[in-house]
């Protein structure tokens, strides 16, 4: 008589979508999970038949995806959500986000932030982020909590702030965060020095030494506005991407984030120099940073993820609409209907944005050995009848709306659409504090 494996969970579902390969579709599956990991992917009449699970969960209208993965954000600026609209980047900026962070923003602020951003992020299928903020130790108190996967980012600015006074702090105070936590299963650092123009060469040299000693990425917004380009060359003889290159920081471990104005040579170079981008749509548009050559650096080979950005200059954590977004305007913007396709813009938003962060052995697709980093989207809503293709109505068709439950190393965060980690109303609560302090200023 066969013996059944004991395992932890079975998922058994109408379609899985696994991102590897490219464009499968697997009908009536179902994928084994054991002690946070993959053990099989298998059909479910075969499953049921190898294995006993102490919790089998039938989605019999579902598709299973891997995680979405959140390439750039600043979770904690959810406080900020819809603080100042309809601006220019800088006057954004210099106006209205740095003065109310210089006024509010502690690790109190941090916390209930990533608290609020993780709640939006999980409800919408996001189970990794990659994020970009000061008292990073905050946010990754706030990720553990909430139970998500998470890169920290080490920012490093040479303005001083409520966090650290100057590069070299932010750069110790990064590192030392770091060491508390590594290694560990769900957090990874990132080096985060905002941007060019807010960091000066030492300061990256010392993060070029630090990030290959480490191998960590470094993370960083670059060539967002034509504005920045210009004080680029007034100031330092070059474009910003030029000056990264001569500093040595293109390479494997660079995400940059947005990288909307490249001349065909940048986008050789960044194929050359094998770095990462983190594209932006909704935060580039809001801005009216204009529209990112996506298809061009695909074409060349460019490794290439999504991000939502933050809450204040977005205003949603809905990688659902940048995925669409994504293929469309790349549509759009390259004269091309079939650049981009539907299959793509899910690996964009999942096993770019793993490699991205030096995570494509842990997630960022359904595979066996991988954590089980897993999303599962109701197809049984009238507004996606009928469905001819999963993967194209999950990038124009579906929202996350339609989320209906969400793992992260195997643990389920939210289940029939409710977080079973944080709890909403003490969410409402905090949110609503600093929406009365902030506002009052």
């Amino acid at each position: 008589m066969h013996t059944l494996t004991k395992i932890d969970t079975l998922l058994e579902a109408r379609w899985i979508i696994p991102v590897e390969p490219a464009t499968t579709v697997l009908y009536d599956h179902a994928i084994a999970i054991d002690k946070g990991i993959i053990k099989s992917i298998l059909p479910i009449a075969d499953a049921r038949t190898h294995f006993k699970a102490q919790q089998v969960i039938r989605l019999n209208d579902h598709v299973l995806i891997p995680g979405l993965i959140n390439l750039h954000t600043h979770a904690a600026m959810s406080l900020m959500r819809g603080l100042a609209d309809d601006l220019p980047l800088m006057e954004w900026l210099n106006n209205h986000i740095w003065p109310t962070e210089r006024q509010h923003v502690n690790a109190g602020f941090v916390t209930d932030g990533t608290l609020l951003a993780c709640a939006e992020m999980i409800r919408g299928g996001i189970t990794c982020f990659n994020d970009m903020y000061f008292f990073p130790e905050a946010c990754a108190e706030a990720t553990l909590k909430a139970g998500m996967r998470a890169a920290i980012g080490m920012i490093v600015i040479d303005f001083p702030t409520a966090y650290a006074s100057d590069a070299d702090d932010y750069l110790a105070k990064g590192l030392a965060l770091r060491d508390q936590y590594h290694p560990h299963p769900l957090l990874t650092f990132c080096f985060a020095p905002h941007a060019p123009y807010t960091v000066s060469d030492k300061a990256f040299t010392n993060i070029l030494t630090y990030a290959e000693q480490i191998d960590a990425p470094i993370h960083i917004h670059i060539h967002e506005i034509e504005d920045e380009i210009n004080r680029s060359i007034e100031s330092n003889g070059m474009r910003p991407i030029e000056r990264l290159h001569r500093l040595g920081l293109l390479g494997p471990n660079l995400i940059a984030v947005h990288m909307v104005h490249l001349t065909d040579h940048e986008i050789k170079l960044m194929h050359q120099q094998g770095c990462n981008v983190a594209h932006c749509p909704s935060s580039n548009m809001k801005l009216a940073s204009g529209f990112a050559p996506i298809a061009a650096l695909l074409n060349q080979g460019v490794n290439v993820g999504i991000g939502t950005d933050s809450a204040a200059s977005n205003n949603r954590l809905d990688m659902f609409e940048e995925m669409r977004l994504s293929a469309l305007l790349a549509k759009a913007v390259s004269g091309q209907a079939d650049a981009l396709p539907a299959h793509q813009a899910l690996e964009m938003a999942t096993l770019n944005g793993a490699k991205a962060l030096g995570l494509g052995e842990i997630t960022g697709s359904l595979a066996i050995g991988k954590a089980a980093d897993i999303t599962a989207i109701d197809f049984s809503d009238l507004n996606l009848s009928p469905c001819y293709d999963p993967i194209s109505h999950l990038v124009y068709a579906a929202g996350r709306e339609q989320v209906s439950h969400v793992w992260v190393n195997g643990r389920m965060l939210l289940q029939d659409k409710q977080l079973t980690t944080l709890d909403t109303f003490e969410l409402q609560n905090r949110a609503a504090y600093w929406h009365e302090r902030i506002d009052a200023t």
